[in-house]
């Protein structure tokens, strides 16, 4: 088997999760592309665990715990997603800017301009 036709494969899967990212508004969406490019790379570590014919089997090892890091991922990003889906209504990414909690209350700033006179 040759090494190309898995590395072509996992750069089309990753270039399509990007995309996914930077393209997306909903959360759920955002959070399957990133799985995506995570499972891009977990073809490539094995691929070429497989073409170097690693006696340790590292590349294996790695794609397992980076399956395991990507469910925990994946368990706390849907829980986040689903907190703010409760509170807000809607899963839109660009709506989570209004999330922020501003740096000072306009109580302080009226405070301080009353102190300042």
């Amino acid at each position: 088997m040759h090494l190309a036709y898995p590395a072509v494969l996992a750069a089309l899967l990753f270039c399509v999760g990007l995309y996914g990212v930077l393209a997306r508004r909903n959360a759920i969406l955002v959070l399957m592309s990133v799985e995506l490019m995570l499972n891009a790379v977990n073809l490539n570590l094995v691929a070429f665990d497989v073409w170097l014919r690693d006696a340790l089997h590292a590349g294996q090892a790695l794609t397992l715990f980076t399956i395991a890091i990507a469910a925990a991922e994946i368990g706390i990003g849907l829980a986040i997603v689903l907190m703010v889906h409760r509170n807000r209504g809607t899963s839109d990414v660009d709506r989570l800017r209004d999330t922020a909690e501003p740096t000072h209350s306009p109580d302080e700033t009226d405070e301080k301009a009353e102190a300042a006179a």
